[in-house]
């Protein structure tokens, strides 16, 4: 018998399908929350992934990966529907647009998970482009607020894809003012509050819950860890960059690593952790996730290099 899941994914795994020129493509498993959820179980955390996956070659493929890793599978649902395809152009960064009118993720239902399944969930994470597909977003988002209800930290990141439109903003709303984590990028202000300057996008989001941490990415710039009035900076340690693809899904799990299992930590080494983790993702082609070894050699460079 497994034993509970302490974290929790619940979003989409998809499929990306990665432009090689010359019209060549190649599939890659994927998905911003799965990538989450199989960095979390690569650094050691009892991780389940919640959702649902095609019953084909594609979900397969999800499948085997989720246990390769050492993901709890009893929340994964295999539907009869054809996959979420990511078609992505090549490019920095690279541009996406998504094949799946209804696609098996939108056809996840929580009802149906096992009896108990959350008993033991410390934390809880959402985000990515299930949050902005109904009627899988509705239902995530009553999850959210049933398992916040729980005593389940909740954490969000929204990831943004050109999907996320005008429409997209009562959910943001909603999810930013439940998370006791939320992780972002320069990138994702930008997209998600066009009319505003960073500084004006970073405080509008921490506005709907100013006691959250939140994560601010800014790729080779470094990222800055916010928490009530205090802040940390840090750079990423220099790395040999293979691809930059899952990084930052790679820092979501090293910053919940740390802040589940080191509470005792300061605010400059979660942010290191969360660092660590996403510069380990960049030592592989595709989105692998860190290896424990990686992640601990480069916090403790950080925290090295820090005294």
């Amino acid at each position: 018998m497994h034993e509970a899941p302490v974290m929790l994914c619940a979003g989409e795994a998809l499929t990306d399908m990665i432009h090689q020129g010359n019209e060549q493509w190649i599939s890659q498993v994927g998905g911003s929350v799965w990538n989450v959820a199989r960095a979390l179980a690569a650094l050691g955390e009892r991780t389940a992934f919640a959702g649902a996956i095609s019953n084909d070659r594609f979900g397969e493929a999800l499948w085997n990966a989720s246990a390769a890793v050492g993901l709890d599978l009893r929340l994964i649902q295999r539907v009869q529907h054809s996959p979420l395809l990511a078609i992505v152009e090549q490019g920095e960064p690279p541009s996406y647009f998504f094949v799946g009118d209804d696609s098996a993720d939108l056809h996840f239902d929580p009802a149906t998970l096992p009896a108990g399944w959350s008993g033991a969930l410390r934390w809880a994470h959402f985000g990515g482009i299930s949050l902005a597909r109904q009627p899988l977003a509705a239902t995530l988002v009553a999850l959210a607020q049933q398992l916040k209800a729980q005593g389940v930290a909740i954490s969000y990141d929204p990831n943004f894809r050109n999907l996320m439109d005008a429409s997209y903003q009562p959910t943001l709303r909603t999810m930013a003012a439940l998370a006791d984590l939320i992780k972002v990028s320069d990138d994702d202000l930008r997209g998600l509050f066009p009319d505003m300057t960073l500084d004006q996008a970073l405080q509008q989001l921490r506005a709907a819950n100013p006691a959250a941490y939140c994560l601010l990415t800014r790729g080779g710039q470094g990222a800055t860890l916010f928490h009530g009035s205090a802040r940390a900076d840090a750079r990423a340690p220099k790395v040999e960059v293979v691809d930059t693809v899952g990084a930052g899904d790679a820092s979501v799990a090293g910053l919940l690593h740390s802040l589940a299992g080191y509470p005792q930590r300061g605010l400059q080494a979660h942010l290191h952790a969360a660092l660590a983790a996403g510069s380990a993702a960049c030592l592989q082609a595709g989105a692998h996730p860190p290896q424990a070894a990686a992640m601990k050699q480069f916090f403790e460079q950080l925290q090295g290099d820090s005294k």
